[in-house]
């Protein structure tokens, strides 16, 4: 069901039968997930621009989702004895959508800390065992846009001809601090360009393994976090990143053959 997202640069997993679930119940709103996601791209500019912060790109593609219906919620679970409430918990979800055969959760996890992964997969955990929802979606970056992110960003850096720190003011950067300047610096002393340095110590910084990614997500769901609940889940390729002078995403296979990604 979901070759469609595949073939244009995502990638796709599912759990305890969502798939099923899916094709039989709730084709429909799968479908405003998939034609959202057809027309999403992030360009290279948005990832250093946004400071490693959801891009411009993230948040239209929450308002899309908005405008079809999958507005945020936040579910309140009440206990009470003798008519005298003794609990309340809320679980709040960015995205409900509400079918004639159930509701669905979704999260946008462009860039949090990885714990953001179990409070949205416990969550839907507790809703499913409510029959509050029926499943539960989770995007996040994919494992191509995570292993990819250094070019990605070394080769924008080119295609606007940087070469120092004076050059970031295309990008509309906050002002760097002295301790992402001191970072750039060794490892520039280590003998590579200010293209690479910058690069791999930005991507450390604002992208790095404790952040929400593919894997991380993937890890907790083999441990079964979220578990009974029907997950599917959703990465972000590194298809979807396009540079200013192009009209689509870039392929897989290499970043814009006119850019020379060392900065020479």
């Amino acid at each position: 069901m979901f070759q469609n997202l595949r073939d244009i640069g995502y990638q796709v997993a599912s759990t305890n039968h969502a798939e099923a679930i899916v094709a039989h119940d709730f084709p429909g709103e799968m479908a405003e997930i998939s034609a959202a996601l057809d027309r999403f791209e992030i360009s290279a500019r948005d990832l250093i621009a946004s400071g490693g912060g959801e891009a411009g790109s993230t948040q239209r593609l929450r308002r899309e989702l908005d405008g079809k219906g999958w507005h945020k919620h936040n579910f309140l679970q009440r206990a009470t004895i003798d008519g005298i409430e003794r609990e309340a918990i809320s679980h709040e979800i960015d995205h409900v959508r509400r079918a004639e055969n159930g509701t669905i959760a979704l999260e946008i996890e462009w860039n949090n800390k990885d714990p953001f992964f179990d409070r949205d997969l416990e969550n839907f955990q507790r809703l499913h065992a409510l029959s509050a929802i029926s499943f539960g979606v989770v995007i996040t970056r994919g494992a191509s846009l995570q292993e990819r992110m250094i070019d990605l960003v070394e080769a924008c850096l080119a295609a606007h001809g940087v070469e120092g720190e004076d050059g970031l003011a295309v990008f509309d950067m906050k002002e760097r601090t002295a301790r992402q300047r001191d970072i750039v610096a060794r490892h520039m002393r280590g003998g590579v360009s200010y293209r690479s340095a910058f690069a791999k110590a930005f991507v450390a910084d604002k992208f790095g393994t404790a952040t929400t990614h593919w894997e991380k997500l993937r890890d907790r769901v083999r441990r079964g976090v979220g578990n009974p609940c029907p997950l599917i889940l959703i990465g972000i390729g590194v298809e979807r990143v396009t540079n200013e002078t192009q009209s689509k995403p870039a392929n897989q296979g290499q970043l814009w053959p006119t850019i020379d990604p060392s900065g020479g």
